[in-house]
């Protein structure tokens, strides 16, 4: 522990990048560099790449420092040198990395460097399959790390990766609204009727999302509910391979394609049930934003999804891959209204617990805890959540 119990508690949160299309975690150490109180706590985000976004500028316009180590490759070492520096001459109290490289990293740059608390933070787990990552998480961050956070999958990091039980800690992601509203009528854009079943996603379209599961349950809905149509927001390297499938499928005019859009909120505003088809997943936004929107959800149940809603009551959620009964729940909701209202409005009452303001407290409890500085102050060992 430091003892310097009259300064600010220096933190510093690592990750990759903060680019053009962030998800939950760049979205998360924004909110921690403005959220923490500035007269308790004195921030530094270091991007460890050279490609950065509006992100950045909303750091830098928060007079937040910036710290730029802008390694161009993996085997770019010496740009580590800057961060290691920072460190011995700040004399920092908490190195937060943030997603499995930052993680290794931060971990043994903070331990050389005589950090007082390093913690690793996990955004998503699904290191099935990746024996070399297993390894590390378990037997390299799992062992320099004060406390290994997780979104989800507490369980599985212990079992699977060995990581020492009493440092894995389960933090859930918080609700961040997006800074742009709008009021949007996405039906008039599409020219859809009000009557017209509509089930959509936003998500980036990579393979973790598993959308084409969603478009073959989608071709189950239509052979239900002909007048049905999907809509998917988004981009991203599975774009053409979907496009390519759902023509396929002949569900070139049921299925739109909306591209990048920031109005995520119009789009769920316009949709009868929001579906979610993830192979694995932490605490996306998107079921944050579903419930803030009262849009129902269907999802797949993994990893964090399985902690933020019950099954029935606050959403649907069926076994992952499984397009049939992806397909058996949304036509469930598409036929009964008031279930789907039943379901959007249990789940709307339960996002109060996962407000920005209420998940910085449990960090500030967290970062002063680790520095020695809580006023009431617990063992490390003692779960976060």
């Amino acid at each position: 522990m430091s003892g310097r119990t009259n300064e600010r508690i220096r933190i510093v949160q690592l990750i990759e990048s903060l680019d053009y299309d962030p998800g939950g975690a760049e979205r998360l150490v924004l909110a921690l560099a403005t959220g923490l109180p500035s007269d308790r706590f004195d921030v530094t985000v270091c991007t460890t790449r050279a490609v950065e976004g509006n992100l950045v500028e909303r750091v830098r316009a928060a007079g937040i420092r910036h710290l730029p180590l802008d390694r161009r490759t993996r085997l770019d070492l010496l740009a580590w040198r800057r961060l290691t520096r920072f460190l011995r001459e700040q004399r920092v109290d908490v190195l937060h990395a943030h997603m499995w490289g930052s993680n290794f990293w931060g971990c043994l740059l903070g331990r050389a460097c005589h950090v007082p608390a390093v913690i690793a933070h996990e955004h998503t787990w699904a290191y099935r399959g990746k024996p070399y990552r297993r390894f590390i998480d378990g037997f390299v961050i799992g062992r320099l790390a004060t406390v290994f956070l997780t979104v989800a999958n507490r369980d599985l990091m212990v079992e699977w990766e060995h990581v020492p039980a009493e440092k894995v800690k389960l933090m859930p992601n918080p609700y961040i609204p997006r800074p742009s509203g709008t009021d949007a009528d996405l039906r008039a854009e599409l020219g859809v009727g009000a009557d017209v079943p509509l089930v959509g996603t936003a998500a980036r379209m990579r393979p973790q999302k598993a959308l084409h599961v969603l478009v073959d349950a989608f071709a189950s809905v239509s052979r239900r509910l002909p007048e049905a149509r999907l809509l998917l927001a988004g981009d991203g390297p599975c774009r053409p391979r979907l496009e390519r499938h759902v023509a396929a499928l002949g569900l070139a005019d049921r299925v739109h394609f909306l591209g990048m859009r920031e109005d995520v909120d119009a789009l769920l505003r316009a949709l009868d049930v929001a579906a979610m088809s993830s192979s694995f997943e932490g605490s996306p936004l998107f079921a944050f934003e579903s419930m803030a929107n009262e849009a129902p959800l269907v999802a797949t149940a993994v990893g964090g999804l399985n902690d933020i809603f019950e099954h029935g009551r606050t959403a649907l959620l069926v076994p992952a891959g499984d397009s049939e009964a992806l397909a058996d729940s949304i036509v469930t909701l598409l036929r009964d209204p008031e279930r789907r209202r039943r379901i959007a409005a249990a789940a709307h009452a339960e996002l109060e617990s996962y407000t920005i303001e209420r998940v910085v407290e449990r960090y500030v409890a967290l970062y002063e805890r680790l520095a020695g500085r809580s006023q009431s102050p617990r063992a490390v060992s003692e779960p976060v959540a």
